[in-house]
């Protein structure tokens, strides 16, 4: 049978083409709705701008089948097999797609809204601008999928596999991620507002610029994690607190408390100091600033627990917002007390602090190693600087 007695046929009213062995054959541009193709061999055919809504295509075989702007909407395809199959721009929306095969096939800007890819392999799969809105996709493997800037939202996304996927810039707006590993990815820019976060794990995922808005991260893992740019507003923090939005502050705003000849400094932007009820306090015109460790005041924790160099950014960080609160700058500075747990990271953690100082008119310092400190950090700096 070739695609000619197919198309003849199915003018003719006949559906049912069950089995049919038509790999490589040409159908563009045809209209196949509600077409029986299960388990037939259709490899390599060309169905690009065809219309197969309602199709039944349980078990067929389309790998490497040319699907560009094929309408598939509502396609009954339990185990299909579409891998290497061209997908650009077609249209899958309510489709069953359930344990189906779609590995390294092209679906970029293809609208699978509401598609049931449960248990699918969409590993290496190319998803860049492809809109998934209410799909199902539980324990779905997308292993090394590029899904940037693809739309998610209010997907089920729980258990699937996410590793070295790249969801740059795409929309995950109210989905589901209930203790998915989303270690390492990029996930720069990614729009995550009101995401179920729940015990997932992001060690060292990039979320630089994401959108956080009023996601739960109760119990998720963020050590290594960057965060620069986020927006945590209204978010539930991995210790089940939720995240409180810092207000601007100008000099008539700034929570300075005089208490009997002293100015007690203290700003919501840095982190309260492990060792000290105050973050600062003014005597004399002096600045003394409580010993800070590497705290990311967003989470309340340390995020890198083993790198010295990005714990001594994150204090040194804190220790700005502080002198600033106090009316200070670097230049100010006039004296640090630095202390380290193993006195080899010396050199690790001079790299970063050298970075925030004149050679020339660096404050004098004091290093010590030290047996412990506070929640198992690396290293602790204080300082003293001039008041203006």
């Amino acid at each position: 049978m070739d695609a000619n007695k197919v198309l003849e046929k199915y003018a003719q009213g006949e559906r049912n083409f069950n089995k049919a062995k038509l790999s490589g054959f040409i159908f563009k541009g045809s209209n196949l709705e509600q077409i029986d193709f299960n388990n037939a061999d259709l490899s390599g055919v060309d169905f690009s701008e065809s219309n197969l809504s309602g199709a039944k295509l349980y078990g067929a075989n389309f790998s490497k089948a040319f699907l560009e702007n094929a309408n598939l909407t509502r396609i009954d395809a339990y185990s299909l097999n579409l891998s290497w199959a061209e997908l650009s721009k077609a249209n899958l929306s309510r489709s069953n797609l359930s344990k189906s095969d779609l590995s390294n096939a092209n679906l970029e800007q293809a609208n699978l809204d509401d598609a049931n890819l449960s248990h699918g392999n969409l590993s290496q799969a190319f998803l860049t601008e492809a809109s998934l809105v209410g799909a199902n996709l539980y324990e779905a493997n997308l292993t090394k999928a590029d899904l940037r800037e693809a739309n998610l939202s209010k997907a089920n996304l729980e258990n699937v596999q996410f590793e070295e996927a790249n969801l740059k810039g795409a929309i995950l707006q109210l989905v589901n991620l209930k203790n998915v590993n989303l270690s390492g990815l990029n996930l720069t820019r990614v729009n995550l507002e009101r995401a179920n976060l729940r015990g997932a794990n992001l060690i060292d995922a990039k979320l630089d610029g994401a959108n956080l808005q009023k996601a739960d991260l109760t119990g998720a893992n963020l050590y290594g994690a960057s965060l620069e740019g986020a927006d945590l507003t209204g978010a539930i923090m991995p210790n089940g607190e939720r995240y409180r939005v810092q207000s601007i502050q100008t000099k008539e705003s700034r929570q300075q408390t005089e208490v009997t000849g002293k100015n007690i400094i203290h700003t919501d932007k840095a982190p309260e100091p492990p060792n000290s009820r105050n973050q600062a306090v003014i005597v004399n015109g002096i600045i003394y600033v409580a010993a800070q460790i590497g705290i990311d005041p967003r989470l309340n924790q340390i995020l890198h627990e083993e790198d010295v160099g990005k714990q001594t950014e994150q204090i040194m960080a804190n220790l700005e917002i502080i002198l600033t609160e106090a009316g200070a700058t670097w230049a100010d500075v006039v004296k640090t007390t630095i202390f380290l747990k193993e006195m080899k990271d010396f050199a690790a953690m001079n790299a970063v602090y050298a970075q925030y100082f004149d050679a020339e008119m660096a404050p004098i310092c004091a290093c010590v190693a030290v047996a412990q400190l506070p929640k198992n950090a690396l290293v602790q700096i204080e300082c003293v600087a001039l008041s203006h």
